[in-house]
Parts: structure tokens; C-alpha cells; sequence
């Protein structure tokens, strides 16, 4: 059974119906902070496992769903469709512990997923990403100039974290969930965050959090 053009179906381990569908791929960050956000609320859903190397985000089946040929994309049983990773945490979180009631926190969150979106995954992901490209791949050379940018959005987390155990509100919240993802894996894009200890006791604290999985869980 196949979805999107992608390949064949990935459930959760249960059984039974499942009222959404995430169109994903494991290693990417975007992808993960939805997984994650569904283990936390202990959401039940269908994993479609789409291959965005070979193209399989490209296909007319999938840009269907997808015009901007992007995952995640979230399908609900209705056959309504969400796409941009941060759009589909707003939406799942509503209603939850998850994200805010009062205004004022809710747009701190918002000014942090923001950030992350414009400020943080720009440099920070993208060097992850060049990284796993093979080692004559021409985009090596972009590393130099993303660097500092990188590092200038963990210095932003590090001096918001040094006082505050979490990004709005004082709890864990979706605004983590954004940051988390890429900020976990900053290794891989050649990022060291020894120098950024109030970042690396926030990421535990998260990672501490019951029903917390692993991207590649």
C-alpha cells in the first residue's frame, strides 16, 4: 500500500484506526519536532516514510498534497491537509499543555518559533544538511559563511536560557519542541555547544520529559 508517491506505509506499533497521517522522513529535524510533539500528547497516527533525496517529495502525487514539495505534511481523516512544520505543532498543540491559553505566551511562543524558522534552522540545519551530502559535494563551501550565523542563534538561546528553564511561559511548551529539534543535533552541522551550558541543561531537560522519543526512534 503506498501514499503521496512515497513508499509503503510506517505505523506506530499499534492497531486500529488512526484519525492523521504524517507524510515524513526520519532524519529530517522539520519531521521530528511533529513526531514529537504526537509522542507527548501520546497521539495515535499513520507514518508515511517519503524519501526527499531521491525525489519522492516531487512526485505529482505528493506536490498534490504538498505544492511546495516540503514534508511534514499532516493529512487528517477528513482529507484536510497541513503543511510547515511549526503550522502543524500550533495546530496539534491546541488545547493542550502544550501551548498557552493567555495571549502573552502564546506569542512568546510564536516569537520563538519564529526564530527558530528565520534565525536558527537557516544555519543550523543547513549546515547539518550539506554535512550528510558527500564530501565533494560544491555546497561544502557554504559552511564557512553559515557558521557564525549559527552560532549567533545559539549565543541568542544561551543568554534567553541562562535565567529561564524554558523559552515562554516558564514550561515546556511547542516553543521548545521547535527549537529542540535541530538544537539537539547542532553536532552533526558542526556546531560544538560546549561553550553553551545553559543550552545543553535546557536540551536534557527536555530530553528528560516523559513520553520524550528520539529522532531516530
Amino acid at each position: 500500500m503506498r501514499g503521496g508517491g512515497g513508499r509503503a506505509r510506517v505505523r506506530d506499533g499499534q492497531t486500529g484506526d488512526f484519525s492523521m497521517r504524517l507524510y515524513d522522513n526520519r532524519s529530517s529535524g522539520n519531521a521530528y519536532k511533529v513526531r514529537l510533539l504526537l509522542a507527548l500528547l501520546g497521539q495515535r497516527y499513520e507514518r508515511v516514510e517519503l524519501d526527499t533525496l531521491s525525489g519522492e517529495t516531487r512526485t505529482p502525487g505528493f506536490l498534490a498534497k504538498n505544492p511546495n514539495g516540503r514534508i511534514p505534511v499532516l493529512e487528517l481523516d477528513d482529507g484536510r491537509l497541513l503543511a510547515e512544520s511549526n503550522a502543524i505543532l500550533w495546530f496539534l498543540a491546541e488545547g493542550t499543555p502544550w501551548l498557552a491559553e493567555d495571549r502573552w505566551t502564546r506569542a512568546q511562543s510564536l516569537q520563538w518559533m519564529f526564530f527558530e524558522q528565520y534565525s536558527h534552522e537557516p544555519y543550523i540545519a543547513v549546515s547539518r544538511h550539506i554535512l550528510h551530502l558527500p564530501a565533494d559535494s560544491p555546497r561544502r563551501g557554504e559552511l564557512e559563511s553559515l557558521a557564525p550565523k549559527g552560532h549567533a542563534a545559539l549565543a541568542v538561546m544561551e543568554g534567553h536560557l541562562a535565567d529561564k528553564p524554558f523559552f515562554a511561559g516558564g514550561r515546556h511548551s511547542i516553543a521548545d519542541i521547535a527549537l529542540y529539534a535541530y538544537t539537539h543535533v547542532a553536532d552533526e552541522g558542526g556546531f560544538d555547544l560546549q561553550d553553551y551550558p545553559a543550552v545543553r541543561a535546557w536540551l536534557a531537560r527536555c530530553a528528560a520529559t516523559p513520553g520524550h522519543v528520539t529522532i531516530d526512534a
